[in-house]
C-alpha cells in the first residue's frame, strides 16, 4: 500500500482523471478533519481513536495517488487543493458559536468523516469494477481498501452515534421538564386513547 506514486506518463480518460482528482480533494479534506477533530480531543479516548483513523486515511490517500499513478491520471493540484479549502470552509458550518467549537462539533464532524470515508468506499468500488476491463489496476489492494473503508465507518457510527446520544439526551432531560413537552404528551395520550400522565 506504500508503493512510490510514480508520475503519469500519459493521457488518461478525461472523465476518470475529473472522477479520481475529486476523490483526492475528498481525502485531502477528510485527513484535514481528522487531524483537527483529533487535536480538539488531545489527550481523551475519543482524541486517540480520530488519530489512528486519521492516520489510515493518510495511508488511503497514497494509495489513492498510486493508484492513479499506474492509471496514468495526472494529479491535478488545483483541484487537490479545494479539499483543503473546503475543510477550512467547514469550520465556518452553523454550530452554534463562531468563534469557538460547540458540543454540537463532534456530531457534525463525525458525520462528515463518515461521509467522506463511504465516498471513498464507493470509488474503491468504481475502480474494483473498471479492473473487470483494465489490468493495470492492483485489485487485491482496491479490495483491501474497501475492507478498510468499511471498518472506518462502522467506528465513525459508533462514534458518532455516542457523541448524539450525549448531546441531544442531556438537552431532552431539560426540555421535558417543562409544561410544553407535558402537553405534548397529554395530546399523544389522548390520541392514543392511554391515560394522561400530565397536565394539558
Amino acid at each position: 500500500m506504500n508503493r512510490s506514486h510514480r508520475p503519469p506518463t500519459g493521457r488518461s480518460p478525461g472523465f476518470l482523471a475529473l472522477y479520481l482528482n475529486d476523490h483526492l480533494a475528498g481525502a485531502n479534506a477528510v485527513v484535514e478533519t481528522f487531524r483537527r477533530t483529533a487535536e480538539a480531543h488531545r489527550g481523551d479516548t475519543l482524541g486517540s481513536s480520530l488519530r489512528a483513523l486519521g492516520d489510515q486515511a493518510a495511508q488511503d490517500r497514497q494509495s489513492l495517488l498510486t493508484l492513479m499513478a499506474d492509471l496514468d491520471v495526472p494529479v491535478k493540484r488545483t483541484r487537490a487543493a479545494l479539499g483543503r479549502l473546503a475543510e477550512k470552509a467547514g469550520r465556518l458550518k452553523l454550530n452554534g458559536r463562531i468563534f469557538s467549537r460547540s458540543p454540537l462539533s463532534d456530531v457534525v464532524e463525525l458525520e462528515g468523516l463518515r461521509l467522506g470515508v463511504e465516498g471513498r468506499a464507493a470509488c474503491w468500488r468504481s475502480l474494483r469494477s473498471l479492473a473487470r476491463t483494465d489490468p493495470r489496476i492492483d485489485v487485491p489492494l482496491v479490495e483491501e481498501l474497501i475492507v478498510r473503508a468499511e471498518q472506518q465507518a462502522r467506528a465513525l457510527e459508533a462514534m458518532r452515534s455516542a457523541c448524539a446520544s450525549r448531546l441531544f439526551d442531556r438537552e431532552a432531560r431539560g426540555r421535558a421538564a417543562t409544561p410544553h413537552a407535558a402537553r405534548t404528551v397529554g395530546r399523544r395520550a389522548h390520541l392514543r386513547g392511554l391515560p394522561r400522565t400530565g397536565p394539558v
